[in-house]
């Protein structure tokens, strides 16, 4: 069954494969939802382990970590009220390894790093996406590398639909 570990180690094989293959062409992780948590462990894995910076790294409906997101999504609201919310669901997050650090990740990143995330977002808040931007501009040295890109409301591009607003690729660029 899938775990925080296995993603990271998969997507650090894909890097090496496409690496091998893409001469000097730029490559870029690009993660949504709970691939931006392993989009930051890679990238600060490549950098720490390998002395590897990634070219950029673009988060596109982020979160802090993922005892925060699993805290703050709507479908858990109800349930945040019972006793014992914490233990059977933000501790078996631990239990499981699965702790997705993108806001201890970003404190260490020196890559460009783009943050996308839709006002209308009904699966992660916008305020966690805002949340991990904030932690990154203020450890990062260079200031300039750090972006953070909202999507009005009257866009109807949620969670998923990012990907299609006709603006992004200038947006990336």
């Amino acid at each position: 069954h899938p775990t925080e570990s296995g993603f990271t180690t998969d997507v650090l094989a894909l890097y090496d494969w496409a690496k091998a293959r893409s001469g000097n062409s730029s490559i870029l992780f690009w993660g949504h939802s709970l691939g931006t948590g392993i989009a930051t462990n890679v990238a600060r894995k490549l950098q720490e382990e390998r002395g590897v910076q990634v070219d950029a790294v673009v988060l596109e409906s982020s979160y802090t970590n993922v005892r925060e997101a699993a805290a703050h999504i709507p479908l858990t609201k109800i349930y945040r009220q019972f006793p014992g919310f914490e233990y059977l669901v933000l501790d078996s997050l631990a239990l499981g390894n699965m702790f997705f650090h993108s806001d201890e990740n970003v404190k260490v990143l020196a890559c460009p790093l783009l943050i996308l995330h839709a006002e209308d977002d009904a699966v992660l808040p916008l305020h966690l996406g805002h949340k991990l931007f904030e932690t990154a501009r203020s450890t990062y040295k260079d200031k300039t590398k750090v972006k953070f890109i909202t999507f009005p409301e009257k866009l109807g591009l949620g969670h998923d639909y990012i990907s299609f607003n006709p603006e992004l690729p200038a947006l990336v660029k």
